[in-house]
């Protein structure tokens, strides 16, 4: 490419012309609705009332509301790493968003002399937070009482909408889908390990999701090398209290085949909570099955048969005998047959067995959803101890310890969720108002990370779409603003 004065001239086409300006031009107006959603679930309001600041009120230059928002229309826009906010601090849309400010103040700049910043009043932002702001927002969000304010406010955020949408009643039944996940990272931080199972260096989280509508309402980081099921009891019976008292009228419980083990079941049962599970395949219940898988008499259908068999069990750690159902598949290439096991506490009578097949598999549902928070949002679990070493080139004259890492890491893995929750709501809403559905990352694609230009006139700010955006929000803005969450 060739440049002159600025101006840049592609070889392959020298008509084209290509020119940096000052104008307000922005790819981030996407903030602008997951801010209007996060206005209308009121949920930043109920995070600040609830999270402890500890920082000296008269040297508060970004209130912990706009570092919040920051950093959820930036997670939600694709931006991950923290020094994302100083490339963009003058974006006008992301101003426009996170500032308490109305009017088009959060777009008044102040003049920088060579990036040297001129005297102001330290008490109102120019622009975004930076990154050691960012950085200390983890710090101060890392303590336990914080943190659990954080993994509250992904039920809460959930109950909100939830309710809202079934005209202020909770549901009778909902489903809770619980299940551990690889979140990789690249470096030593604290607590991540080489996981043999995965083939890569992780974090092992432990999450839930509601089945019915894919919101994430609760997470717990846990190192790389956590077994499956580790911390379930703590995780799981809490969690069912809480959504019963706020969320539904009864959950059940769906997991995988790594979590049923006595005292999660006999839990479960004790609380007389629905669930279902598959179960891994040994020698009793291959002795079990094999009866039961050998091809029927006659040609093959054209389409594939399943075939169920009920039977209880009682593996040795368990205290008392249980309900299994030997799924059996006939599939349309392979010449043997394929099975598998499930367990429950539901009777036959409540729950027959192809029913109880097909609401296993919706388990699919919930990992697209848990795929959608880590490929779409792509958490970067980074924080590592780095002790300072200089300040403004020079030694520091003290030295702080490390903030806990592995604490930073989870809260950093608690904002993207909540990040996942507001763009999940946003395409709620917008499903409902086309009747279409659409992935998240095709949601951001061609709704939120798309060119606009800000325009300025007198008191007012205009964000400028292009067409094909523009007739997106069109469809979806009305559903937006018809809609009021209810508090639970």
């Amino acid at each position: 490419m060739g440049e002159c004065e600025g101006v840049m001239v592609p070889s392959f086409n020298g008509s084209i012309r290509i020119e940096g300006r000052p104008e307000r031009l922005t790819e981030n107006p996407g903030a602008i609705l997951l801010r209007e959603t996060a206005e209308r679930l009121d949920i930043i309001d109920w995070l600040e009332k609830r999270l402890h600041d500890p920082r000296n009120p008269l040297l508060i230059t970004h209130p912990f509301s706009e570092l919040l928002r920051t950093e959820l229309c930036l997670l939600g826009q694709g931006w991950r790493d923290q020094d994302d906010a100083d490339y963009l601090r003058d974006d006008a849309a992301l101003r426009l968003a996170v500032s308490d400010r109305r009017g088009i103040e959060p777009l008044v700049m102040r003049p920088r002399d060579q990036g040297e910043e001129l005297p102001h009043n330290p008490s109102v932002p120019d622009g975004l937070a930076s990154q050691p702001t960012l950085s200390r927002l983890h710090r101060n969000l890392s303590t336990e009482s914080n943190r659990e304010v954080l993994r509250d406010s992904l039920l809460e955020s959930t109950a909100r909408r939830v309710r809202t949408l079934n005209r202020n009643h909770r549901p009778r039944y909902l489903t809770l889908d619980i299940d551990s996940l690889p979140a990789e990272v690249y470096g030593q931080q604290p607590g991540s390990e080489y996981n043999g199972h995965y083939h890569a260096r992780i974090y092992h989280p432990l999450v839930a999701s509601i089945a019915e509508t894919g919101d994430i309402i609760d997470l717990r980081l846990r190192k790389g090398r956590a077994h499956t099921a580790e911390g379930d009891l703590d995780f799981i019976l809490p969690l069912l209290d809480n959504v019963e008292r706020r969320l539904c009228q009864v959950a059940s419980v769906r997991i995988d085949a790594g979590f049923p083990d006595e005292p999660l079941l006999a839990a479960l049962e004790a609380r007389r909570t629905p669930y279902v599970a598959r179960i891994k395949n040994n020698p009793v219940l291959d002795r079990m099955a094999e009866p039961h898988i050998r091809r029927p008499v006659g040609r093959r259908t054209k389409q594939p048969r399943i075939f169920f068999h009920e039977m209880t069990y009682r593996a040795e750690s368990w205290s008392r005998e249980r309900r299994v159902v030997l799924v059996v598949l006939e599939r349309e290439d392979d010449l043997f047959l394929h099975h598998f096991w499930l367990i429950t506490n539901w009777s036959p009578e409540q729950m027959e067995p192809a029913a109880l097949l097909e609401l296993y598999r919706e388990r699919g549902k919930a990992e697209a959803h848990f795929g959608e928070l880590m490929n779409v949002l792509d958490p970067a679990l980074s924080s590592a101890p780095r002790p300072k070493m200089t300040y403004r080139g020079e030694p520091p004259a003290q030295r702080y310890p490390s903030a806990d890492s592995f604490e930073i890491n989870e809260v950093r893995l608690l904002l993207n969720a909540l990040a996942y929750n507001l763009m999940n709501t946003t395409r709620i809403l917008y499903e409902s108002a086309t009747g279409r559905g659409t992935s998240l990352r095709r949601f951001r694609e061609r709704l939120l990370r798309v060119a606009a230009r800000v325009l300025i006139h007198g008191r007012r700010a205009t964000v400028v779409l292009g067409q094909g955006a523009s007739e997106l929000w069109a469809k979806l803005w009305p559903v937006l603003c018809s809609f009021e969450a209810v508090h639970s």
